[in-house]
């Protein structure tokens, strides 16, 4: 084809871009999930195809939200908050969190996209094996439940990666004629954040990373490694404080013990189910453990009653804590979407993977054990890897401002994974939340913080004094409270 052709055709396709058709919003209710109050938005669905390369034939449909600014006159760029996983939707997180941002939307517009896979947008799920989550874990059991979960899910599981989903962001955009955005991304949600803003630079006007997994770090095999070092940090501050330690004496030991017996064998216990307070038998072992643990160790407030239920298994009553297994269990099905979250694993982060680079005496030695990722490597056996945009393990280099928030007991992304992030950031700014989870936004004053931030574009502007004064739930010494 002659180049004048190709320039011509290419300004007819800029052109016809430029003059898309506006995607038309209607009146709707979002909320965080059933029972949950709702919050008054105007809703759209976005046709995008499945494979944006074209070669793949056939569509999809994208949930997009907005949630109007509070001032009348809003500024042109809206918020976009992206949820984390991977595998969850960004409108439900918006909705569970939306307090946090409301000193955001007094001037701005929230801008919500659940990632292709999640939420509303193509939902790509598989329903949980009850038999993988008793504890009855194999390599061949994961292989054949993933075969099903495959053949079950209703599109191709290779077009639901991060570097495809950034362009349906760029799409949305484009739609509703923002000229930027300002993006928060939590946990995952900061990956995604991350190569937005790298593919898209003069689409994007600040960045928020709350959580931060770094681009040079693949999920996986620091997972029960830095959990773990949560968790002892937890119980050394218990150690330390008075109160908690005159309760709870010789915690540790405690802990230890009650991952060791559940080791050896799952105990039989009647536990009323978080819905209908009806009792019902279940097996509860070590991996039902490691999974109440260390989604305790997410938050302030959980990680209070922590000492707690440690305290109460290691005299042999495993009730409180099972019952925080079933209802992490309940929330985490309905929250996570595992056709998606298998996606995004099994192609960018297991094949940065090689063997000899998991230290499984190292996840051994952990209250979790090397099980996650014996899993994670046979899921990813037989799941097929899509389309990633080779940089997308490369920090980001960017002039753009960007606010990096951290929590120092994080069992997930510690601090230093933020300072791996802002390797190459030129205009940024790192704080760290003392004795705090995994995600900073609702924290103290972080909200205003974060307003801040977006409303001057500049790190320089946020002074971080307050962040000092964040209030730590104190440990839980009964079941009525914290006080002694």
């Amino acid at each position: 084809m002659p180049r004048s052709t190709l320039v011509l055709l290419a300004a007819l396709l800029l052109a016809l871009d430029a003059f898309a058709e506006p995607l038309e919003l209607e009146d709707c209710r979002i909320s965080a999930g059933p029972g949950a109050p709702s919050l008054k938005a105007r809703c759209a669905t976005l046709q995008r195809p499945l494979d944006p390369t074209g070669i793949e034939p056939g569509e999809i449909e994208l949930r997009v939200v907005v949630v109007p600014a509070l001032n009348l006159t809003p500024e042109p760029d809206p918020f976009v908050p992206i949820a984390g996983g991977p595998g969850q939707g960004s409108v439900q997180f918006y909705a569970a969190y939306s307090a946090a941002f409301e000193a955001v939307r007094r001037n701005r517009d929230i801008l919500l996209v659940d990632q292709r896979g999640t939420g509303e947008s193509s939902r790509m799920d598989c329903p949980v094996d009850e038999e993988l989550v008793e504890g009855q874990y194999s390599r061949e059991l994961t292989i054949e439940y993933t075969r099903d979960c495959l053949a079950e899910l209703p599109y191709d599981p290779r077009f639901f990666t991060t570097s495809v989903a950034v362009t349906d962001l760029e799409a949305v955009r484009k739609a509703l004629a923002y000229p930027a955005l300002n993006l928060y991304g939590v946990s995952y949600g900061s990956r995604v954040a991350q190569h937005f803003a790298r593919r898209y630079p003069d689409a994007t006007r600040t960045i928020v990373l709350d959580g931060v997994v770094p681009p040079q770090v693949p999920l996986g095999p620091e997972i029960a490694t830095e959990s773990q070092k949560a968790v002892d940090r937890i119980l050394a501050r218990c150690s330390e404080d008075a109160h908690c330690n005159e309760r709870f004496p010789e915690l540790q030991d405690t802990f230890t013990r009650v991952v060791e017996t559940l080791k050896q064998s799952p105990v039989s216990i009647e536990v009323p189910h978080p819905s209908s307070g009806r009792f019902e038998r279940m097996l509860f072992g070590h991996s039902e453990m490691a999974v109440a643990i260390r989604l305790l160790a997410y938050n302030p407030r959980t990680i209070a009653l922590m000492p707690l239920l440690i305290n109460e298994a290691g005299k042999g009553n495993y009730v409180p804590l099972a019952s925080q297994y079933q209802m992490t269990m309940i929330t985490m099905s309905d929250a996570m979407a595992l056709g998606m979250h298998n996606a995004v694993m099994c192609s960018e982060d297991a094949p940065r993977l090689a063997p000899e680079d998991i230290d499984y005496d190292s996840l051994s030695a952990t209250y979790m054990g090397a099980m996650q990722m014996q899993a994670l490597e046979a899921i990813c056996s037989v799941w097929p890897a899509g389309p990633s945009d080779a940089e997308i393990s490369l920090p980001l280099a960017t002039d753009l401002p960007v606010l990096l928030l951290s929590g120092d007991a994080d069992p997930i992304t510690p601090p230093r994974y933020a300072d791996m992030a802002a390797e190459k950031l030129s205009r940024s700014r790192h704080l760290v939340g003392k004795h705090q989870g995994h995600g900073q936004v609702s924290v103290g004053c972080m909200p205003r913080l974060v307003a801040t931030f977006v409303e001057t574009a500049d790190p320089d502007a946020v002074d971080p004094e307050c962040v000092e004064r964040s209030f730590v739930m104190p440990f839980f010494l009964d079941f009525s409270g914290p006080m002694p």
